[in-house]
């Protein structure tokens, strides 16, 4: 295809690329090393520079009120609660005490807790009974899938024009072009994508980092 650019990364160009961005902090590299020890589980935790880049996003539109979607261990909420001003306020939706509690500890040990307010419990249930007016800036989607496409209505709902909505896993490790991979997970996440693509209310790019991101800014 004509004005194809685009470039495979080997394990050696990947860590090329993570060295020479700003991704290297001794509480991340903390918290990621407990969270390994999860096992299984641990694969949710975002990549440092998706970390970074979302940081980047949420101070570079000035954000004051954002939203998480999916908060496992607390890696994402404290970078982007570190983007935020000093009387910024970050509301996390997480389902698992466990997680929350790691999160918690991690977000004390950066001194960024008092920007946050965790809510344990169906992400649905704390998005649908948030009072009308309250709006957000900034928004980061990284929770089970298939509910992707609630979540996603929930926050354009709610992110002012011109706010930004991020949402991971859009690629789903190349699952989401094999066509013989029809699990609930793979499909929303296909059914998503195909939306935003025609959604007029936004203006999104998905992007290939880590394990693929969209994101949307509100028209």
């Amino acid at each position: 295809m004509a004005g194809e650019k685009f470039i495979a990364l080997s394990r050696e160009l990947y860590g090329y690329l993570a060295a020479h961005g700003h991704n290297d902090d001794p509480i991340l590299a903390e918290l990621a090393a407990e969270t390994a020890r999860l096992g299984r589980p641990s694969a949710m935790q975002i990549t440092p520079e998706e970390g970074t880049l979302i940081g980047l996003m949420a101070r570079a539109i000035g954000a004051r009120e954002a939203l998480e979607v999916g908060t496992f261990t607390g890696y994402s909420a404290l970078c982007v609660a570190r983007a935020l001003p000093e009387n910024g306020r970050l509301l996390c939706c997480e389902i698992n005490p466990s997680w929350a509690e790691i999160a918690r500890r991690f977000w004390d040990k950066a001194g960024v807790a008092h920007k946050i307010e965790m809510v344990v419990r169906p992400a649905l249930e704390t998005l649908r009974t948030l009072p009308v007016e309250r709006r957000f800036d900034f928004a980061f989607i990284d929770a089970d899938k298939p509910n992707y496409h609630a979540y996603y209505e929930e926050a354009l709902e709610r992110v002012r024009p011109n706010g930004l909505i991020v949402i991971d896993n859009v690629l789903w490790g190349g699952n989401v072009i094999n066509e013989s991979d029809q699990s609930d997970d793979t499909r929303a996440i296909r059914q998503l994508n195909d939306f935003i693509a025609g959604d007029r209310r936004v203006e999104a790019v998905m992007l290939a980092v880590a394990d693929g991101i969209t994101i949307a800014r509100k028209k």
